[in-house]
């Protein structure tokens, strides 16, 4: 048995936690062993659930007794990257000042994630009739990777919970639906030729161009057609994030790539859009291009898809939330989770965290020291919950 105090503050633990880089571009195998480390200081055991290429790892977690049901909380352990930020302290050493703790994922995860981890020794002294989880996982800040293998193992490998509350930032509100990013890519090849003479050539970045318009009319519609009042804003967006194109200012362009997203609201099938998009290049662009150059063609393809998430509002996991918040009603955000991928493998979720997502991915990151307090008082309710 380890030799780890009995207890460590929230406090304590998110400086630890914060002190890893788990930027989603490296390994985040030193926090999952300090994190396992941890756990087995209390007695819990947990299952790792590792990448492909053994650089990365989710961590699986019960409390409790063992079989099915019982609740999870779930958080990832990545963070998006510092880079081209101009940060007042490291962004990897948390500064506490004014009652609030700064530092790279203080509020987008970490903050939850040393809650929970602080709740551990309290879960663990508890003579729990209904288990409680820890789910965490990595990359979910790219298109959330990490748990689609652990989801992949609940009801096999892992016990399967009846219910999951994701601590993502709401000011630790409950959120019951959120929105869903999905991209794609689409790449344009055309001919090039010299610019002197045009005709030759067939470029790339022009009909890149009429594409990126069809979005346009492509988003107008679905701001017409598509509304919920209970987003804000209340219609799926529709951009084109990144472009690129074209060698040389006297050269017609033989290529350009651009990505798009919508943010689809639940309920919105994202294959109309792509299957619009198609069309228009099919019998709009294609045709143009292939008269000049029959090798033209355009590839357009998803890329990442996180979907969208809307709860039953009467299940039982949001009913559990809101008892332990003492709230009446639950909300909406435009930002997404793992929610909606927890609630397609079986297991009813809902939004429910610490910290303030404004202050999600920003320099100088915090999370209030108040908004930690609240989850910590959560948790202890959630152990009476799953004691009685």
């Amino acid at each position: 048995m380890s030799t780890r105090r009995a207890t460590e503050t929230p406090a304590e633990l998110l400086a630890r936690l914060v002190s890893f880089d788990t930027t989603s571009y490296r390994s985040n195998l030193d926090i999952v062993s300090f994190i396992e480390d941890y756990l087995h200081g209390h007695g819990v055991t947990s299952r790792r659930i590792v990448s492909d290429d053994g650089q990365k790892s989710s961590l699986y977690a019960t409390i409790g007794p063992d079989g099915e049901g019982g609740v999870a909380l779930s958080g990832h352990t990545d963070v998006v990257p510092v880079d081209g930020q101009t940060w007042t302290s490291d962004p990897f050493t948390v500064r506490a000042a004014d009652g609030r703790f700064y530092g790279r994922g203080t509020a987008d995860m970490k903050g939850f994630l040393a809650a929970v981890l602080a709740a551990t020794p309290d879960f663990k002294r508890r003579k729990l009739k209904t288990p409680i989880h820890f789910a965490f996982s990595y990359d979910e800040e790219v298109g959330c990777l990490g748990v689609r293998p652990m989801l992949a193992e609940l009801g096999k490998e892992l016990p399967r919970p009846r219910m999951v509350i994701v601590g993502e930032p709401t000011s630790m509100q409950v959120v019951d639906a959120h929105k869903g990013p999905v991209r794609w890519l689409v790449e344009v090849k055309g001919r090039a030729a010299h610019s002197s003479m045009a005709p030759l050539g067939v470029n790339a970045i022009t009909f890149a161009a009429r594409l990126i318009g069809e979005l346009e009319r492509i988003e107008a519609d679905l701001k017409k057609n598509v509304r919920n009042a209970r987003f804000d804003p209340d219609y799926p967006t529709l951009q084109v994030t990144m472009l690129e194109g074209g060698t040389a200012s006297n050269i017609i362009p033989i290529s350009c790539t651009f990505g798009f997203e919508v943010r689809a609201l639940p309920g919105l099938d994202p294959a109309i859009i792509e299957r619009r998009l198609r069309q228009f290049a099919e019998t709009e662009c294609l045709p143009e291009m292939r008269l000049v150059a029959p090798e033209a063609d355009i590839a357009i393809t998803r890329k990442n898809s996180v979907t969208p998430f809307g709860a039953d509002r009467t299940s039982d996991v949001v009913a559990l939330a809101l008892k332990l918040t003492g709230q009446n009603e639950t909300h909406t955000v435009s930002f997404a989770t793992e929610a909606g991928l927890f609630q397609e493998a079986g297991a009813p979720a809902v939004v429910c965290g610490p910290g303030d997502i404004a202050q999600a991915h920003t320099a100088d990151e915090w999370i209030a020291e108040s908004e930690i307090v609240k989850c910590s008082a959560f948790l202890e309710r959630l152990g009476d919950w799953a004691e009685a």
